[in-house]
């Protein structure tokens, strides 16, 4: 494989709700985690049928679980899911301030991911959630080659 397989939950915080879900690969194409889920939520929004009118529309306590930090840069073609979360922010509507992040993305693929650094350089929270990184990281690089 060339890509982790990760997962991510959007949340409405306030309402303590689950917005939408995503998987690795869920959806066609060469799709990340947080890719799927924002597109699922913007789908399913039938208040909000475009991407960029529902990118808007996330409620303002929006927050992203994540078990890898998101990515900031892709292969070509794809926008890197650091910029997907960025383009949530929009004048005074800040949908997504926090993200929470089960583990940094190992340099198997791309050295020094910046993603996190990125987000709080933009006024996004980064947490870290301890406790379950190898447990992640197992699932996360099942299929790769043991260097």
């Amino acid at each position: 494989p060339t890509n982790f397989r990760v997962g991510a939950v959007l949340v409405d915080e306030a309402a303590n709700r689950i917005l939408s879900t995503g998987y690795t690969l869920e959806s066609p194409g060469n799709t990340h985690a947080e890719q799927c889920a924002l597109q699922k939520y913007f789908v399913d929004d039938a208040q909000h049928p475009s991407q960029k009118q529902a990118e808007a529309a996330l409620p303002l306590h929006t927050v992203l679980y994540t078990t890898m930090e998101p990515c900031q840069s892709r292969s070509a073609g794809n926008l890197p899911c650091v910029d997907r979360i960025l383009a949530t922010q929009s004048g005074d509507h800040q949908a997504i301030q926090t993200v929470y992040i089960g583990v940094k993305e190992p340099e198997t693929f791309v050295a020094a991911n910046a993603g996190q650094s990125k987000l709080e350089q933009a006024g996004i929270v980064c947490i870290h959630v301890p406790g379950l990184e190898e447990e992640i990281l197992q699932v996360a690089t099942e299929g790769h080659r043991s260097s």
